[in-house]
């Protein structure tokens, strides 16, 4: 069942940000809390992300000279600098 979440004592400054923010996107303020509340719900806290990071076992790790040479396999050839 959905709840109603109130929010007091919001400077102005913020609020009238919130309205610029919303009126570009084409939303009520509402609408775009709402989604926003619905994304950080979506994410782990920092906490739980922390746990699951720890919990890792070790075996990606990855070397950070493998990590530069896959970038710059994905990125191609450097452009000549003498040009």
């Amino acid at each position: 069942m959905p709840k109603t979440i109130q929010i007091r004592d919001v400077d102005d400054d913020v609020y009238r940000a919130l309205v610029r923010r919303a009126g570009e996107a084409g939303v009520s303020v509402p609408e775009l809390l709402r989604a926003e509340a619905t994304r950080l719900a979506a994410r782990p806290s920092v906490k739980e992300w922390l746990e699951r990071t720890r919990r890792r076992d070790g075996s990606n790790d990855v070397d950070r000279l493998e990590v530069i040479a896959a970038l710059d396999e994905h990125r191609g050839p450097w452009p000549d600098a003498r040009r």
